[in-house]
């Protein structure tokens, strides 16, 4: 038996990369999964069906089952349609992963508004938008639900070019925060991953071509971890932000430092400044 027997899942920009890993890895535990991919390139232009359609029939072929999904994730008709074409497939949905994404970097000054919007469009606006219909299925199916959302080590920590990614991923860390508080009473958990991994997004970037990098990064060691996360082995993980970076897994917490009280008045630009390592130290 699998740990996904039954289970129906939407994996959002599943046409190649990680999210190909994932789908594959899922049906292998027994899931029914849908396939959907806008076909473009790695900064969102162009579409085709070629990607999402041949993942699809991959997964046939291995006796799995799957239908392909063409649509966008970054508009609300979209991310409904995607929902719904699970729903019409197999009758149900148990399973969200938002995967989706495309790359615009450009440092901050040479930022032009459409790079800016696309970027949060396609990641932010697409996991909100997406998550919502999932939800609702879920909901109105009362057995609750899984959904994992990705976020970025660019919006955790930050990386330099990378302002829209950074924000819109940055975003998803939030979102995924307060998702898993209002959801949870339907018996639907939300979590997070924060992977690396070298695909087509990152393929040229400084890192992903050092030796034996990509043999230690490759998108499959990303995909246990979700599997995790979708199946009841992790009825009990909520609001979680876990990276994954080949074969290291860690979890992402915000924190706050000790800091410093003042007892008594109001603090003045002084002595903030007399006891801002206190403040700031970890």
């Amino acid at each position: 038996m699998g740990l996904l027997d039954g289970k129906v899942a939407v994996i959002t920009g599943s046409g190649r990369g990680i999210g190909r890993e994932h789908a594959l890895a899922f049906v292998k535990e027994g899931a029914k999964v849908v396939i959907n991919d806008v076909g473009g390139d790695r900064t969102g232009s162009g579409a085709s069906a070629m990607a999402a359609e041949k993942v699809a029939q991959e997964i046939k072929a291995l006796g799995g089952q799957a239908v392909a999904n063409f649509d966008s994730v970054s508009t609300t008709a979209g991310a409904e349609a995607i929902i719904k074409t699970a729903v019409k497939a197999f009758g149900r949905l148990d399973i969200l992963v938002n995967n989706a994404g495309i790359l615009r970097d450009k440092t901050l000054l040479k930022m032009e508004d459409e790079l800016w919007d696309s970027v949060i469009a396609v990641h932010l606006r697409g996991t909100f938008a997406c998550t919502r219909a999932a939800a609702n299925v879920m909901r109105e199916q009362g057995t609750g639900g899984r959904i994992i959302n990705t976020t970025s080590v660019a919006g955790l920590i930050g990386n330099f070019g990378q302002a829209n990614y950074g924000s819109a991923k940055a975003g998803i860390y939030g979102f995924t925060r307060v998702a898993s508080m209002e959801l949870l009473k339907y018996g639907i958990t939300v979590n997070a991953i924060s992977p690396l991994a070298v695909t087509r997004l990152t393929e040229d970037l400084d890192w992903a071509t050092a030796e034996g990098v990509k043999e230690l990064l490759e998108p499959k060691f990303i995909s246990p971890m979700v599997i995790y996360l979708a199946s009841d082995l992790a009825q009990e993980i909520n609001g979680k932000i876990i990276g994954v970076q080949g074969r290291m897994l860690n979890a992402f917490m915000m924190k706050t430092t000790a800091g410093v009280n003042k007892e008594t008045g109001e603090w003045t630009p002084q002595e903030i400044a007399e006891n801002i390592e206190k403040i700031l130290a970890e």
